[in-house]
C-alpha cells in the first residue's frame, strides 16, 4: 500500500507518521528551516527502506558544497538503491534518485535537467520544484530557475500549500533575469501565503539591492524582523543583505555591527557564511574601512577547506579569505587545486576553466598589487562568471574588485565601461558606482590637463 504526500503524489510509504514527517521535512526545506535535517530523521528513522528520504539527504549533502559530504551522499545513494530492490519505487521518487547518481558523476547540471524533466510530469511537486530551483542557483543558472518555475507555474493555486514558496522562488528567478518590477510584486505575494518563506523576503530585498533602494531595502527587512528567525544559516544571509544596505548608505559601523553579532555570531566554516563574510569584508575595504583582525578568523577556516574543490564560488571566497588572511600556503594550495580541476571533463572543470581559474589568478595578482595584471586576468572571466553560482549581489564582489584594480592601474576609461555596464545590469546606480564614476572623472580630467600641448612649458632655445 502506498500513501499520499501533501500535494497529492503517491510515496513509497505504508506508514502515516513516516509520511507526515516527510511533509514536514519538504515544508521546512521550502522555507529554509533548520528543522529540516530533524524532520528527514524522523522520517527516516519510521521507515528506514524510504528510497526518496535516503535520495533527497544525498542531494542535501552536496548542496552543502563539503567535500566529506560527498562520501556521505554516496552512502545514502546506496541505500537508497538497496532500498529499490526491495520495494520498486513510483518514477517520481525514480528522478531523484538518478539526479543524485549522476551530481555523484560530476555532473550536476544533467542532474537538475532530470529533476526539471520530472517536475514537468508532476507538476504540483513542491519539493521538486524547490529542489531543481536550488541546484540552478549553485549553477548560476538564472535563465534556468525562471524556465523551470514558468513550465509549471500554472498548475498552482492559492489552495496549494507550496503556492507561497513557489512565488518566491519565482520572484527570485525574475530578479536575477532583470524583471524587477514582477519579481517584487511576486516575492510580497507570495509572503501572504507563506510568511516563513526567507527566500522570497530576501528575492525582495535583491530586487531593492539591485535598483538602488538601499534606505527602502533596509526597512523591509527590519519590518519583517520575524521573517528568517527559523531558518538555518541562511538566516546570516539576511542579515548580510541588511549589511549591504546600510554600507550602501554609508554607514560602515552599522554594517560592521551586524558583522560581529548576526553574520559571524557562529563562526562556521559552511562556505555560504565565509563567503557571506568575506565578501562583506572586501566591500568595507573598498570604502576604506578598516576590518581589524576579522580575516584572521576566515582564513583560518578557509585554509582548511583550500583543497576542498567541489564548488567554484566556494573556492573563491576561501581565496579572498585566504589572501587577505596572509596565508599564502593555503591560497597556492587552493590554486594549484584549481588549475588541476580545469582540466576535468566534469561540470565543475568547465566552470573552472572558463571562470574560477582566470578569476582565482585574477585575486591573486590584486592581492599582489599586480593591478593591470589583475584587470586583465578578471575582465576575461567576466562574461562566464555567473558559472560559478550564486546571484547577482553574491557575485558583486568581484565586479568591485575589477573595478578597483581598472582605477589603481589608472584604466580609468575601462573603469567608467564596467561601472557603466554593471550599472546597467542592476537596473540603477549605487553608492559605490557614483563614486567610482566621479573619480572616473577626475581621471579623466587630470589625463587631459597632461595632454594639452598648450599647458607644456616651451622648450628653451
Amino acid at each position: 500500500m502506498r500513501l499520499s504526500d501533501q500535494f497529492g503524489y503517491d510515496l513509497t510509504l505504508a506508514d502515516r507518521d513516516s509520511v507526515n514527517a516527510w511533509n514536514a521535512t519538504v515544508l521546512a526545506f521550502l522555507a529554509h528551516g533548520k528543522t529540516t535535517p530533524e524532520h528527514l530523521e524522523n522520517c527516516l528513522s519510521r521507515s528506514p527502506d524510504f528510497a526518496l528520504g535516503h535520495a533527497a539527504r544525498g542531494l542535501f549533502c552536496l548542496l552543502l558544497g563539503r567535500r566529506e559530504l560527498y562520501a556521505t551522499a554516496q552512502e545514502c545513494l546506496t541505500i537508497a538503491q538497496t532500498s529499490v530492490r526491495h520495494s520498486p519505487v513510483t518514477e517520481r521518487e525514480a528522478a531523484v534518485l538518478e539526479a543524485l547518481e549522476v551530481w555523484l558523476q560530476g555532473f550536476p547540471t544533467r542532474s537538475a535537467d532530470i529533476l526539471d524533466a520530472a517536475n514537468v510530469k508532476f507538476p504540483e511537486d513542491g519539493f521538486l520544484m524547490k529542489l531543481v530551483h536550488a541546484i540552478r542557483f549553485v549553477l548560476g543558472d538564472s535563465i534556468g530557475m525562471r524556465q523551470s518555475i514558468d513550465r509549471i507555474y500554472s498548475a498552482y493555486d492559492e489552495t496549494h500549500p507550496a503556492y507561497g514558496y513557489l512565488l518566491g522562488c519565482r520572484a527570485f528567478s525574475l530578479e536575477e533575469t532583470g524583471d524587477y518590477r514582477q519579481a517584487e510584486a511576486s516575492g510580497r505575494r507570495g509572503l501572504e501565503f507563506a510568511r516563513d518563506d526567507a527566500w522570497g523576503l530576501h528575492a525582495v530585498a535583491h530586487v531593492h539591492d539591485m535598483t538602488g533602494r538601499s534606505e527602502e531595502g533596509a526597512g523591509w527587512l527590519e519590518n519583517h524582523p520575524d521573517g528568517w528567525a527559523h531558518c538555518n544559516n541562511f538566516g546570516y544571509h539576511v542579515w548580510w543583505h541588511l549589511a549591504l544596505m546600510y554600507l550602501d548608505q554609508g554607514d560602515a559601523d552599522k554594517a560592521l555591527t551586524l558583522y560581529d553579532a548576526d553574520i559571524r555570531k557562529d563562526k562556521t566554516d559552511d562556505y555560504r557564511d565565509i563567503s557571506n563574510a568575506a565578501s562583506l569584508l572586501v566591500r568595507l575595504e573598498l570604502e576604506g574601512v578598516d576590518v581589524g583582525g576579522r580575516w584572521d578568523e576566515l582564513a583560518l577556516l578557509s585554509d582548511k577547506r583550500s583543497e576542498d574543490g567541489c564548488n567554484v564560488f566556494a573556492d573563491l571566497h576561501y581565496l579572498l579569505a585566504l589572501l587577505n588572511g596572509g596565508r599564502r600556503m593555503g591560497s597556492d594550495r587552493l590554486l594549484t587545486g584549481l588549475k588541476a580541476r580545469a582540466k576535468s571533463e566534469t561540470d565543475i572543470g568547465r566552470i573552472t576553466a572558463e571562470a574560477g581559474l582566470p578569476t582565482g589568478l585574477g585575486l591573486e595578482q590584486y592581492r599582489k598589487g599586480n593591478y593591470a595584471s589583475a584587470f586583465s586576468l578578471l575582465t576575461s572571466a567576466r562574461d562566464n562568471l555567473h558559472l560559478v553560482g550564486g546571484s547577482h549581489a553574491q557575485r558583486d564582489v568581484f565586479e568591485r574588485i575589477t573595478i578597483d584594480a581598472a582605477l589603481r592601474a589608472g584604466l580609468s576609461t575601462d573603469a567608467e565601461r564596467l561601472i557603466k555596464s554593471r550599472s546597467h545590469k542592476r537596473g540603477a546606480l549605487d553608492r559605490f558606482a557614483e563614486q567610482r564614476l566621479e573619480i572616473c572623472d577626475r581621471m579623466q580630467r587630470a589625463e587631459r590637463v597632461m595632454e594639452d600641448e598648450s599647458l607644456r612649458a616651451a622648450n628653451s632655445v
